[in-house]
């Protein structure tokens, strides 16, 4: 397992394989459904295994790149409870993070 600080930050790709280090972690973490991503984020979280929550966050962090709100809210199956006069609201105030 790598250690959790030699983790890129921000993940350079969408994909975890190209720039995960040790490439058997990489393909396994790769090949987990979501649930069991998450339920493995807890459990490292639990047993305070750095590199293994370094490694999923890493692989969430992935999917989300580049992912515009409503594309993360799909991917998650969160549901969007903004009316549209709060969503623009929150839009304006973070403006910043949407510059290039």
């Amino acid at each position: 397992m790598v250690p959790s600080e030699k983790v890129p930050k921000p993940c350079p790709s969408n994909n975890l394989r190209e720039f995960w280090p040790c490439s058997w972690d990489g393909e396994f973490v790769e090949q987990l459904d979501q649930k069991d991503l998450f339920e493995l984020i807890l459990v490292a979280n639990f047993l305070d295994m750095k590199p293994l929550l370094a490694l999923c966050c890493a692989k969430v962090a992935c999917m989300i790149k580049g992912k515009n709100p409503d594309q993360i809210r799909g991917i998650f199956q969160i549901e969007n409870d903004f009316t549209e006069e709060e969503e623009e609201a929150v839009r304006a105030e973070n403006a910043w993070a949407e510059e290039p």
